[in-house]
């Protein structure tokens, strides 16, 4: 659990990346930008990188729980569906910045631990889809001539481009808005 001076350095090193890019993402920076000294984020964090491991490790222990609780929920597979979009579009709309590191994995290439562990949260996320649309599939929901890992492709890299879009477009959309007609038109494709 973290303490709430850690939770502040997590939310400030987020706003940095999402304002200056992983490379403005310096102890220094973040320092100033919390009103501490840099010993004080070393007190509370090792590195750089173990600020990232924990920004990163946060998200996908968030994603984790949302995911068990929604497969044991008694929603169908399109209303789990509707589910995870509702949750995505609402956590980006009222956290933006954290988009900034979650739709970004180029900025951790240099680092093979970090890429690692986008490239689970990304894995994890597209078996969790692919097994709703499975379930989908198996109860006659969803079209079974559609391959799911095809379906959990189109859903996933749909979302992520209407994110990226809204953020290029300085977040000058409602999000939710045009998520829901995004699901709307992909449900028209995927429904039996």
């Amino acid at each position: 659990m973290l303490t709430n001076r850690q939770e502040q350095i997590i939310k400030e090193a987020i706003n940095i990346i999402d304002k200056k890019g992983i490379q403005g993402l310096t102890i220094k920076n973040l320092s100033k930008a919390i009103g501490i000294s840099e010993p004080g984020i070393y007190r509370h964090f090792e590195s750089k990188f173990h600020i990232l491991v924990e920004i990163l490790d946060e998200f996908k222990d968030n994603i984790q729980k949302f995911n068990q609780q929604l497969m044991k929920s008694d929603l169908n597979s399109l209303q789990k569906i509707e589910r995870i979009y509702q949750t995505h579009l609402n956590l980006f709309t009222e956290n933006p910045a954290i988009i900034s590191v979650i739709f970004a994995e180029e900025i951790f290439n240099n680092d093979k631990k970090l890429y690692k562990k986008i490239n689970e949260i990304l894995k994890s996320n597209e078996n969790i889809i692919s097994q709703i649309i499975e379930e989908g599939q198996n109860a006659g929901e969803i079209k079974s001539e559609i391959d799911k890992k095809q379906i959990a492709l189109i859903l996933m890299g749909a979302l992520r481009l209407l994110v990226k879009k809204w953020k290029q477009n300085l977040y000058s959309f409602n999000l939710k808005l045009e998520g829901e007609e995004l699901l709307k038109t992909i449900k028209i494709l995927i429904i039996k």
